[in-house]
């Protein structure tokens, strides 16, 4: 089935749209960010991602026929608003951080500027796109982090939530850190390696589990690595792979070695890597699967186990353990009588009171040592004066203001869409993940933690504080 993802909206973006058509002048432009507020698995930041899609979903948002007739058979809708529809040119304009940085509560990570009526059907869409690979992209660098190193293969597909979140969630999973996807589409599309050994059915398909590993050397013998637990690791699976990794051997191949998917994995490997050693294999490596995150891997490697590759599946491609990001999408601005009005939604809740403006995000670096201190976000049209009196992002922090002083400042937001142009977004996502690891490394390893990580700062310029409080005052009646 072929969808057209401009109709992948809920009903009451249309619905409003139609409202601002009937009631508003088709003059009025609007500002939205989109940010998050809280951060899956209580880390400090999240990777931006997702940003090809959206971009692609700009070029190609347009209403045909049948997705006007469907509408009109609603029953909801003018004919004037679904004749703009149907001739609708995209007008807005999108600045965003790159794909691969990480970012931080309360921070614009994409802006939309354009008419209103079209700003407010994008709604939907750029947060699917957004909050997904953002949300699978930040767990696989928690997950690659915790593998030190290692080698982490994205085997999901069959455990995501249907098509779309297996292959954008493998590409995501590559900007967060994997290297390779068992996911042959999501490979071909995104230039990613695929990778795989055989599942527990080929070994059950043979006499005995030495006649399927030797049927598996045969056919790819310069691709042997064996799935050892179908019957018995230690007693069967291991020494029968080592018999055929002698045979290959002799016939001048080299094996590639084992993957264990169940069992107490740090013993099994343990005991797996002494015996493929004391048969001269020390190059064999050993691959862990079953169902593993984060957590689980840092505690095999603090028992020792000796693991030279993971493959993780449903963990990851779902984030299982903090399941959704919940990016939001709100107004900062809207032009009335070619007069821009910064915008703000007041909350009893204070965290969930908005930043009003259009806004830029800059991350802080000391001049010295390159490192990132702090992230300051300032109205658009603003000029960092080299020292701020900075006001703190985080509503319930107990430091409310601070001095910011001998820095260099690097504006985060960029253009990526406007209308009849599209800046060169990067498509290759190894590149991207070298610019994750490149902006993470700039970062201070605290806030990179797994476990209680430090906060990072976030600031306000005067400026824009100031424009938040009246613009609270004003809505408090004050």
């Amino acid at each position: 089935m072929n969808m057209n993802h401009a109709m992948l909206t809920d009903l009451y973006e249309f619905s409003m749209a139609n409202g601002y058509c009937a009631t508003l002048p088709h003059t009025d432009q609007a500002v939205f960010d989109i940010f998050y507020r809280t951060v899956p698995d209580h880390g400090s930041f999240v990777i931006a991602a997702g940003l090809q899609q959206v971009v692609e979903a700009l070029q190609a948002f347009h209403f045909d026929d049948a997705d006007i007739d469907y509408l009109r058979s609603l029953n909801l809708y003018s004919e004037t608003f679904l004749n703009e529809l149907a001739t609708m040119k995209l007008a807005c304009r999108v600045t965003a951080l790159p794909e691969g940085t990480p970012v931080f509560p309360r921070e614009p990570l994409l802006t939309v500027e354009g008419p209103l009526m079209q700003v407010q059907l994008l709604e939907t869409l750029l947060l699917n796109l957004v909050n997904h690979q953002s949300l699978i992209a930040t767990k696989a660098r928690r997950i690659t982090a915790a593998a030190e190193g290692r080698p982490v293969m994205e085997f999901g597909a069959r455990r995501a939530q249907g098509p779309d979140a297996s292959v954008y969630g493998a590409r995501a999973a590559v900007i967060g850190g994997c290297a390779s996807t068992s996911n042959v589409l999501a490979a071909q599309l995104f230039h990613i390696p695929a990778a795989g050994t055989m599942a527990h059915s080929w070994v059950e398909s043979f006499s005995d589990e030495l006649t399927a590993f030797r049927a598996w050397a045969k056919v790819y013998p310069d691709n042997s690595a064996l799935l050892v637990d179908t019957y018995d690791v230690l007693k069967s699976g291991v020494p029968n792979a080592i018999t055929i990794f002698k045979e290959l051997r002799a016939t001048g191949h080299q094996p590639v070695g084992i993957r264990i998917d169940s069992g107490d994995i740090t013993q099994l490997a343990k005991q797996a890597r002494v015996m493929l050693d004391a048969a001269g294999f020390q190059d064999a490596k050993i691959t862990a699967s079953n169902a593993l995150d984060e957590t689980v891997i840092q505690s095999l490697l603090k028992e020792g186990a000796p693991i030279d590759n993971f493959g993780i599946g449903e963990k990851l491609i779902t984030s299982a353990s903090s399941p959704v990001l919940s990016g939001v999408y709100k107004m900062a601005a809207l032009q009335t009588d070619g007069q821009w009005q910064p915008k703000i939604k007041v909350s009893a809740s204070r965290e969930k009171t908005t930043l009003p403006g259009h806004k830029q995000v800059y991350r802080l670096y000391h001049r010295d040592s390159h490192r990132a201190f702090a992230d300051v976000i300032a109205l658009a049209d603003e000029i960092l004066p080299e020292t701020i009196a900075a006001v703190n992002a985080n509503p319930l922090a107990t430091q409310t203001r601070v001095t910011l002083a001998d820095f260099t400042a690097k504006p985060l937001l960029q253009p990526v869409f406007t209308p009849g142009h599209t800046a060169d977004v990067p498509t290759d996502v190894f590149a991207i993940q070298k610019y994750t690891r490149e902006t993470l490394a700039a970062l201070p390893e605290a806030t990179q933690r797994l476990v209680n990580p430090d906060f990072y700062p976030v600031y306000l310029t005067p400026k824009l504080a100031e424009m938040q409080q009246k613009l609270i005052a004003v809505h408090h009646g004050n």
